[in-house]
């Protein structure tokens, strides 16, 4: 029991930390984040910082697979709750914006992948990429099933996570507007997805 508390304290500790630092990185950038910023933030001191991380570069790249995960289970939650294709991209978007703007957010800006190592680089990159094949497949069962027009599915997909991706950039905490991005953007991003009524 007490080996089982020990990882549960150091997974909620690790999360805060890349809370934090999704913070400190989608405000400030890589290369005007230091660790110290991070460690300041949650009042911890840089020993205690870097019993979770290695050195920044690290961080980042634990912070980008956090996001992906993310994006992982929203994805995975609007497929499994929508009847179809139009109801698995609404969901889909509706539950990454609510991580987006909740209580889990902020989630890092995937806008550094350049600044990481090789391996991390390329891992964040095959991430990335089938995350957005994931997309672009719901969006082609949508049109195949008729309840989403015909379209290029990887421009349209580009255009409709890219929006959700970068919400952390002009988002910083206020509930008032978290609460009308999550009931407005979900039918704002799918306006266009739906079929002309004939």
């Amino acid at each position: 029991m007490a080996r089982v508390a020990d990882e549960t304290r150091f997974e909620a500790q690790r999360h805060r930390i890349l809370k934090a630092a999704a913070t400190c990185f989608n405000q400030k950038g890589f290369s005007g984040t230091s660790l110290k910023d991070v460690s300041r933030q949650l009042g911890l001191t840089d020993a205690a910082l870097y019993y979770y991380v290695k050195n920044k570069e690290e961080l980042v790249y634990q912070c980008y697979l956090r996001a992906a995960e993310l994006g992982r289970e929203a994805m995975e939650r609007g497929i499994n709750d929508g009847a179809n294709g139009f109801e698995k991209a609404y969901l889909y978007i509706a539950y990454h914006v609510e991580i987006m703007v909740g209580k889990r957010g902020p989630v890092a800006i995937m806008s550094e992948i350049p600044t990481l190592k090789r391996s991390h680089r390329n891992e964040i990159l095959a991430v990335s990429r089938r995350h957005s094949t994931g997309f672009e497949e719901i969006l082609e069962s949508g049109i195949d099933d008729g309840s989403i027009i015909s379209c290029d599915v990887r421009m349209t997909g580009n255009a409709i996570m890219g929006s959700i991706n970068w919400i952390p950039k002009w988002f910083h905490g206020n509930a008032k507007m978290a609460k009308q991005i999550v009931r407005e953007f979900p039918d704002i991003l799918t306006a266009g997805l739906k079929p002309t009524a004939t």
